[in-house]
């Protein structure tokens, strides 16, 4: 194994390090919330949500890990795999995609459902009662399918 392989290697664990933190931590705090209210939510168990503190924080946990999962996935992960497997990321973000699904990692059309969530939580949706409530359930619908890419990722690594 040559000294970039380690390199890369490190980089790789250390990048699905952190998403495994994101994703541990958007799981628990979904955990929490599912403790009270069923998925998927409405419109008025979304009202009563935000009226208890430690419910409307979960919520706000889930959002945030969420965009950070896909973020460190999208940005580190996804790179530091290619470079790990010998191959070039030195080319359009599409082309990485197109590569991953080749390998079977992912679904271009399915990440970039997960890609655009990430995008409508970048803009104000505090104020926003129905898009909270569809930024929750796109979550807990779409947190299974990012486990199941860190899980096939960290097999590969395994190999």
């Amino acid at each position: 194994m040559g000294n970039k392989t380690v390199v890369y290697k490190k980089k790789l664990n250390d990048n699905l390090a952190e998403a495994n933190k994101h994703l541990e931590r958007l799981s628990n705090a979904l955990g929490e919330l599912k403790k009270y209210y069923q998925f998927p939510l409405n419109s008025d168990d979304y009202k009563q949500l935000i009226e208890e503190v430690q419910c409307l924080a979960f919520s706000d946990q889930i959002i945030y890990r969420f965009s950070k999962l896909q973020d460190c996935m999208g940005a580190k992960l996804f790179k530091s795999l290619l470079l790990y497997q010998g191959e070039n990321v030195n080319k359009p973000f599409l082309d990485i995609l197109n590569q991953l699904e080749k390998m079977n990692v992912i679904d271009v059309e399915e990440w970039f459902e997960i890609r655009d969530l990430r995008n409508e939580i970048a803009h104000d949706y505090e104020d926003k009662d129905e898009v909270a409530i569809n930024l929750l359930n796109s979550i807990d619908k779409l947190k299974g399918e990012l486990s199941r890419v860190l899980s096939d990722i960290q097999l590969m690594v395994k190999e």
